[in-house]
């Protein structure tokens, strides 16, 4: 079982809501050919994120989302244009590892998710802290929680109700560094919102399959 997490851009002037809305019957048939499962898609302005599974490895967003590109921006980097931009796993309460494991058993499960941003100068820290916290204390949330990151955004995908339940597997690190208080650990590492405090912005659901 794979996970995947990606970052597009929406082009001026197309509505996402109304846009993938029609897009649904040809998507849910692509994911099918591909084996591809529990996809969302999440808007927070122009920006979209989205998420899905699949028991294949190497399920790509441009063959799932081809009859889409009008609707996306493009994104150079590569030796040919993308619209869609991997997100690096930066840290999940557990990881799948097998399909069983990884079964749903809660059917009124519904995806969130939550972006924030961090400071340039603080990503190796954040990712530090995390990947200790992620191996010392595995299981500790959302046995579906995970934070993605593309340059300094980043993207937690999660599930509500969560699941809480002990991995089948021990973390990779014996050591108890976790700090106590997390939440002060953690805030010098986030540039707040404009006009808030906010650290995370719950951002809305457009499409689920």
């Amino acid at each position: 079982m794979k996970r995947y997490h990606y970052r597009a851009q929406i082009r001026p002037g197309i509505v996402p809501e109304a846009y993938f809305r029609d897009a649904l019957p040809e998507l849910a048939q692509r994911m099918e050919m591909r084996e591809a499962r529990r996809l969302s898609l999440f808007r927070c302005a122009d920006a979209l994120f989205l998420y899905y599974e699949s028991v294949t490895e190497d399920v790509d967003p441009h063959a799932l989302f081809g009859h889409c590109e009008a609707a996306l921006e493009a994104w150079p980097g590569e030796d040919m244009l993308r619209r869609w931009v991997p997100m690096m796993d930066i840290f999940h309460y557990q990881r799948p590892v097998s399909e069983k494991h990884w079964r749903r058993t809660d059917p009124n499960a519904k995806p969130f998710a939550r972006i924030a941003r961090l400071r340039p100068e603080q990503v190796a820290s954040y990712v530090f802290y995390h990947y200790q916290y992620q191996e010392e204390k595995p299981g500790d949330g959302d046995k579906f929680g995970m934070i993605a990151l593309h340059e300094n955004v980043m993207f937690f995908y999660s599930e509500r109700p969560a699941t809480i339940e002990p991995p089948p597997y021990e973390g990779k690190l014996s050591t108890t560094e976790t700090p106590v208080d997390w939440a002060a650990a953690m805030l010098p590492h986030f540039i707040p919102w404009e006009g808030s405090q906010d650290i995370w912005r719950e951002i809305p659901l457009v499409i689920q399959l």
